[in-house]
C-alpha cells in the first residue's frame, strides 16, 4: 500500500433520499470513506483524484424513482452521484497509455479519490484550452451547442436564431456559435446582469428578461420582426410557447433540455405543436449529444481554435469545496449561474 495514499483523507457524495421538486440538502449525504488503496489497482486501472466536477439540470431527472434510461443513468439511494469531471492520475498500473500526473476527464463518482478504469477516461490536452474546459466549451455543454446549432439547427448565415437559458453553459455556447455563422441572435435570460453579459459580452443582438417581461410572445415579435428561422430550446414550458409562436415556415427546433420541467411532479401542459408544425412546414427534433460521438474530436478542434482565435469565449460560475457540490447543484434550479456551473476541489500535484 502506498502510505502517501493513508494520510490522506476521502470522501464521497451519495443520494439520501428521491427528491420531490427542486433538491434539496436533504437529497444529499456526504460520507467519510477510505482512500482506495494503489495495491488494490488491477491492470489497466488507475487512481485519480477529483480536480473540477460538473453539475448540469440534466442530472435531475437521474435522481427520480424508476427505471434506468437506455444508458443507465438512474441514481441509486445510498450510492455515490456521478457527473462528468477533470482528475488528475495519482498512480496508474497502465504507464504505456495513462501515465501518473495525467489530466483525464471522464463520468466520476463525487469521491475526492477513486479507482476508475482506463477504458472509462480520456486524456485532456492542455494544449487545447484550460483544463476545466475538459467538462464545460470543450466538453458535453459544448458539443450539445455546436450539434444542435450545426446538425439539428442547420443554421445558415443570415437567419434568426433564438436560444433560451441563453446565459447558461449551453446556451451561451449556442449563441456565440450561431453569431460566428453569421446569423441574428437573440438570447433570452433570467435578470439584468444576464442581459448584459449576453448583449455586451457575448454579442448578441437582443437580451430578452423573460423575468421582467409580461408578454413574452410579442416581445419576441419584437424582437424578431421577420420571425424566428432556428429556436434552440433549453428550456421548455411557456418560454417554449412563446418563441414557437413566432417560428417561420421551414423553421427548425433544436430540444436540448427542459429546465422549466425538471422538477415538476405533473409538468404543465402547453399547446400542442403538431397543427403548427404541419403549417409551417417545420421540424422540431430532440437529440442527445452522444448521438454525434463520431465526431467529437473536429468538434473540439473547431471549439478550441474560435477559443484561441478569440472568437469564442466561455464563463465559468466557479464553486471552490468538495463539500459545496451539493449547493451548486441545486443553486442551477435558483437561476444562480452564468456560464458553467462547476466546482473545483482540489489543485493539481496538490
Amino acid at each position: 500500500m502506498n502510505n502517501k495514499n493513508t494520510k490522506k483523507q476521502n470522501k464521497e457524495i451519495v443520494l439520501a433520499e428521491h427528491p420531490s421538486g427542486v433538491p434539496t440538502t436533504d437529497t444529499f449525504q456526504i460520507n467519510d470513506i477510505d482512500m482506495p488503496p494503489s495495491a488494490a489497482l488491477e491492470d489497466n486501472e488507475v487512481l485519480i483524484k477529483s480536480i473540477y466536477v460538473s453539475v448540469d439540470p440534466g442530472m435531475r431527472g437521474f435522481m427520480d424513482k424508476g427505471e434506468d434510461d437506455a444508458a443507465g443513468n438512474k441514481y441509486e439511494l445510498n450510492q455515490p452521484i456521478t457527473s462528468r469531471s477533470v482528475a488528475q492520475i495519482i498512480d496508474s498500473n497502465d504507464n504505456s497509455l495513462f501515465k501518473k500526473g495525467d489530466i483525464v476527464h471522464g463520468r466520476f463518482k463525487w469521491q475526492k479519490y477513486q479507482i476508475v478504469s482506463t477504458d472509462d477516461i480520456e486524456k485532456v490536452d492542455p494544449e487545447l484550452a484550460p483544463i476545466s474546459t475538459a467538462v464545460s466549451m470543450l466538453g458535453i455543454p459544448g458539443l450539445a451547442a455546436y450539434f444542435g446549432i450545426f446538425k439539428i439547427g442547420q443554421i445558415k448565415q443570415g437567419e434568426t436564431v433564438v436560444v433560451s437559458g441563453a446565459a447558461g453553459s449551453v446556451g451561451s455556447m449556442a449563441s456565440q456559435i450561431a453569431k460566428i455563422t453569421g446569423c441574428k441572435v437573440v438570447g433570452i435570460a433570467g435578470s439584468p446582469e444576464k442581459i448584459d453579459y449576453l448583449e455586451n459580452d457575448l454579442g448578441l443582438d437582443k437580451g430578452v428578461n423573460y423575468k421582467q417581461t409580461e408578454d413574452m410572445q410579442a416581445a419576441i415579435k419584437a424582437a424578431c420582426p421577420n420571425g424566428v428561422d432556428v429556436f434552440f430550446d433549453n428550456v421548455g414550458g411557456a418560454l417554449f410557447d412563446a418563441v414557437f409562436a413566432n417560428i417561420n415556415r421551414q423553421g427548425r427546433i433544436a430540444i436540448c433540455g427542459q429546465i422549466a420541467e425538471y422538477n415538476e411532479d405533473n409538468p404543465p401542459k402547453g399547446p400542442r405543436p403538431m397543427h403548427t408544425l404541419i403549417k409551417k412546414s417545420a421540424r422540431m427534433e430532440g437529440f442527445v449529444v452522444y448521438d454525434f460521438s463520431d465526431e467529437f474530436d473536429d468538434a473540439k478542434k473547431q471549439m478550441a481554435e474560435w477559443y484561441n482565435n478569440g472568437q469564442l469565449i466561455y464563463k465559468e460560475n466557479l464553486i471552490e469545496g468538495f463539500e459545496n457540490i451539493p449547493a451548486a447543484f441545486i443553486g442551477l434550479f435558483e437561476g444562480e449561474n452564468i456560464g458553467k456551473q462547476m466546482v473545483k476541489v482540489a489543485d493539481i500535484n496538490e
